[in-house]
């Protein structure tokens, strides 16, 4: 049986890219993409080759780097510009496939092995997509050429900017000398745990024995072994698979009338983790809250509002939800309530970033994601914020039964009725 014919591409640069792309006085300047320019302790997000060249460095202080690089400018994210690039760049990917997962804004995963027989072999639809991205979107980008998603993800690493690496059936030959840390997934904690053992390189990963990994990392471990040793399996997902989805969203007639916002507060927190809750379990991150009001007279409205970054916390989604309904209060009592988040992002991974919101919403995520833990294990109400006492009544709502998701036919037949 053939082997899967893998890419990985990744934008080179990609913020910084952008910039210099909407912006051409920037090109042949070195220039940084920062979380707030004018912070004393800003952070570098991104950066192009000019600045690298300086030795500036993704995650270091602004301070930092201007003392490398005197000439060195600044410019805050936009990051729905740069959404759109990515999805100019998945026009042109799907254009060669249907199976193309995401991986952050500027990376995504294609399955060619279908479209050979149409477009050549692996490394001739690489090069032909990679001339693509900077032909028509005035960018470049790296592409990694495997028979996993693995070693296709390494190859795009290995080489950049624009460039096209195979890692085949010669892979021990190829990336077994290089940092254990280069594969996916070696994080800096695992990595130092292998090395205290002598495991430098991927070789010496692939070469333990499996028994001692497991020992030493867990079911990680065995998981790091396959992925040294050539063994990932994992599919890359249909293009569609998610898409159906539009929404997911929660809503509910309060027990009495409401026009106390401490009252408003608490429904809003319960709709809000239920909606979350449900996207964290289906790998989606929202990029717009909407709610819904209905008053006692029974007239209703919604409104709607962007969030700065992408998020699955009830925080965020609680924030912008409250945010709208204190812009937009109703003058007659609430008799319901909803909350749904909008414009959803697929991704079974989140990228990190040093952008202080973006890490601020990341240690939430991981606070909300314990929290599910231990509400699988022993019931909703084990762990309550301290507002829900406020009103025992009120949070006794049981929002797991409430949860709605809208597919597409859904919308499309609202639309029509509209």
């Amino acid at each position: 049986m053939d082997r899967p014919v893998i890419l990985h591409s990744d934008m080179n640069n990609f913020y910084a890219s952008v910039e210099c792309l909407d912006n051409p006085s920037l090109q042949g300047k070195p220039v940084a993409v920062t979380g707030d320019p004018d912070a004393r302790h800003g952070i570098i997000l991104a950066k192009n080759y000019e600045a690298k060249k300086c030795g500036v460095t993704t995650g270091e202080p602004l301070w930092m780097a201007k003392q490398k690089c005197r000439d060195i400018i600044f410019i805050p994210p936009r990051y729905d510009r740069y959404i759109q690039v990515s999805q100019d760049a998945h026009e042109i990917y799907e254009e060669y496939t249907d199976r193309v997962e995401t991986f952050g804004l500027d990376e995504c995963w294609l399955d060619v092995t279908a479209s050979t027989h149409l477009f050549g072999q692996g490394k001739e639809i690489a090069d032909t997509i990679r001339s693509r991205i900077k032909k028509e979107l005035g960018i470049t980008a790296s592409i990694g050429v495997s028979f996993n998603k693995i070693f296709a993800k390494l190859g795009s690493d290995l080489h950049k900017p624009d460039a096209t690496t195979v890692i085949g059936e010669d892979f021990k030959s190829k990336i077994w000398n290089l940092p254990a840390n280069m594969l996916l997934y070696v994080g800096k904690a695992t990595y130092s745990k292998l090395i205290k053992y002598g495991i430098h390189t991927i070789g010496d990963l692939a070469c333990t024995d499996i028994n001692f990994i497991e020992r030493l990392l867990g079911k990680n471990g065995i998981m790091l072994w396959a992925f040294a040793n050539g063994l990932d399996q994992s599919p890359v997902s249909h293009v569609y698979s998610r898409r159906i989805i539009k929404t997911i969203g929660n809503s509910t007639t309060t027990p009495r009338d409401l026009s106390d916002e401490t009252d408003i507060k608490i429904i809003l927190y319960i709709l809000a983790e239920s909606v979350a809750e449900r996207m964290r379990k289906e790998h989606f991150y929202c990029r717009s809250v909407q709610i819904s009001i209905r008053d006692n007279t029974l007239f209703t409205f919604e409104r709607q509002g962007r969030l700065v970054l992408p998020s699955c916390t009830s925080q965020a989604i609680f924030q912008k939800a409250f945010e709208l309904y204190q812009r937009n209060r109703p003058a007659n009592p609430v008799r319901s309530l909803g909350v749904r988040a909008c414009n959803l992002i697929y991704t079974e991974y989140r990228q990190l970033s040093f952008l202080q919101d973006a890490v601020k919403d990341q240690k939430q995520e991981d606070l909300e994601r314990a929290i599910d833990r231990i509400r699988e294990r022993h019931g909703h109400y084990s762990v309550q914020r301290g507002i829900m006492l406020a009103d025992r009544k009120l949070s006794h709502l049981d929002p797991i039964a409430e949860h709605t998701i809208y597919p597409e036919s859904f919308l499309k037949a609202q639309h029509q009725s509209q």
